[in-house]
């Protein structure tokens, strides 16, 4: 695989050279350093790469240049690399005209001239670009293939897992792919290999893996490093990564083990626009790989696909056990499992799970439905999402709800993209009460609460984002938990004015802590919680708080 390629214009020979050389001493190991004098020159270079496919991950190039300006430049050539990073270098009186790229062609960055030194004002600017371009952009080489078929379950929960965890495949549809067969029966030596079926660039497959080898297999951690932590997370949204990141900065040694793939609920947005300090969005995969990399890069140890099965005490520790039965032992526990989709029990449901009936999941299958006509059940703000990203690929999108305005759950800026979404179509007072088809969806028999009628409609694919069902089953009788499921915390423990019944510290429990001391609880699995990524991401701060506020006391 060549390496992708980062190119820098500038038509002033010494401050070309000064670029290149300073590109080469921070990024040559990973990238291409390319140079170009003009914007012509470069335009010719960028179209005969094109034509070659090789990547291109940044443009770096000045503003003021004779007969093609850097704007100029970029338009030109964001036409053939859409989704290349750009930053443009700009003299102080060109801040306007820099202003004026960001509405025009959607410029990521500028800097003005000089960017010494290189360390503190070019590299973190290019670094969070190059992350971004590396998370998001599928660049051309020989690397994970996943070979199945869409109307299987076990296909879409391992092109799911792939997805949320950024990490790049080529799938392959065994239907419709005439050579997929032959390639099974060439690698394998098998003719009927066991779906779905992974080829990795070491030569190695994967015939229905579970996701913990997969997860083994890709390059995650599945085993803890130690056996004892000062600190214990379970579940990696982002009020768990959140936790992480301060835990870790702050000198604790943090362990946290997530079942599926990081991120939670928020994981799977297609795009969050409401999260404070990114003014375009982000894509709940992107938020939660920044967390991640930053987690890491702290010292927190992360476990992907490691499902942690119950929870005991022997104070003063507190313990954690695997499903291989293993133990894993800490000072103080975080459980930031958050929630499920609900599911919905109607007939014909079950058999469609995962083939074009999903929970979630748009942002995996959505390319799958191109030109057709999908449904999304819900009314809340994962729901306008999932239909917002899949309007973009889909031939019409139909949001059913049960109210009668979107307006009760779903944030406004979301209702007006709907609106104004030529192919979104919006069903209220109406619930989903059937399913038909064989081996994949055909129709659906929708409800209107209103008038009572029941319509049964052509349909290619139903994706569910109603409910949240919290994930606190491993809490078993251990922890107060309400009706509902979700945990209590602090104040909300005081149910009959006093403690709980086990609780023997002199001291009423903290803020987020549960009925135990020294377990805590944080994000949407808690009892009361706002169900929003900031309200998350604040919680999993203040829980580390609360912690060294515990550990002082043991």
């Amino acid at each position: 695989m060549s390496k992708p390629i980062i190119m820098a214009i500038d038509d002033e020979a010494q401050v070309l050279n000064a670029i290149a050389r300073d590109l080469q001493a921070q990024y040559q190991k990973e990238y291409r350093i390319l140079k170009a004098a003009s914007g012509n020159e470069a335009l010719e270079a960028v179209t005969e790469l094109k034509r070659r496919n090789d990547a291109i991950a940044l443009f770096l190039v000045d503003q003021r240049m004779p007969q093609m300006s850097g704007i100029e430049f970029l338009a030109k050539a964001l036409k053939l690399y859409p989704d290349t990073k750009t930053v443009l270098l700009t003299a102080y009186a060109d801040t306007d005209v820099a202003i004026e790229g960001i509405n025009s062609i959607n410029l990521d960055y500028y800097l003005m001239k000089p960017w010494d030194p290189p360390e503190e004002i070019l590299y973190p600017v290019l670094d969070d670009l190059l992350s971004d371009w590396v998370g998001s952009v599928p660049i051309p080489y020989d690397g994970i293939r996943v070979i199945g078929t869409l109307w299987s379950a076990k296909s879409h929960y391992v092109k799911d897992f792939l997805a949320r965890c950024q990490i790049p495949y080529l799938w392959i549809n065994l239907e419709k792919n005439s050579e997929a067969r032959e390639l099974l029966e060439s690698v394998s030596g098998k003719e009927d290999a066991r779906l779905p079926t992974l080829f990795f660039p070491d030569g190695s497959i994967l015939e229905d893996p579970d996701l913990q080898t997969l997860a083994g297999k890709v390059g995650m951690t599945t085993k803890a490093q130690k056996p004892f932590y000062d600190l214990i997370i379970v579940g990696a949204g982002p009020a768990g990564l959140t936790a992480a990141v301060y835990a870790a900065s702050e000198g604790l040694k943090t362990l946290v083990i997530e079942r599926e793939a990081a991120g939670g609920q928020a994981g799977t947005s297609a795009r969050i626009e409401n999260y404070l300090g990114f003014p375009k969005g982000i894509s709940g995969a992107d938020l939660t790989r920044r967390a991640i990399t930053q987690a890491k890069r702290l010292g927190a140890e992360i476990l992907t696909a490691q499902e942690v099965s119950g929870l005991r005490i022997k104070d003063p520790y507190r313990f954690v056990t695997l499903n291989d039965n293993s133990e894993l032992s800490c000072k103080a526990l975080l459980l930031s499992t958050g929630v499920a989709v609900r599911q919905i029990n109607v007939p014909g449901i079950d058999t469609l799970i995962g083939t074009s009936v999903y929970y979630g999941a748009a942002t995996s299958e959505a390319a799958n439905y191109k030109g057709k006509k999908v449904y999304v059940i819900g009314g809340a703000n994962s729901a306008g999402q999932g239909a917002m990203f899949l309007s973009r690929f889909a031939g019409e999108v139909i949001l059913v709800y049960r109210d009668r305005s979107l307006r009760k759950s779903m944030s406004t800026y979301l209702i007006n993209q709907i609106r104004q979404t030529e192919n979104i179509t919006t069903l209220a007072n109406t619930e989903l009460m059937a399913v038909e088809g064989g081996n994949n969806l055909e129709r659906v028999i929708l409800k209107n609460n209103k008038s009572g009628e029941n319509i049964s409609v052509q349909a290619d694919a139903v994706f569910i984002f109603i409910g949240a069902v919290p994930s606190t089953e491993i809490a078993g009788d251990l922890i107060q938990l309400d009706e509902g499921g979700f945990i209590y915390t602090g104040s909300d423990l005081f149910l009959d004015g006093c403690r709980p019944k086990n609780w023997k510290l002199k001291r009423d429990p903290f803020f987020l802590e549960t009925s135990i001391p020294g377990i805590f609880a944080a994000g949407d699995v808690r009892h009361g919680a706002v169900r929003r990524v900031a309200s998350a991401v604040g919680q999993g701060a203040v829980a580390v708080s609360l912690i060294h506020k515990y550990m002082e006391t043991v």
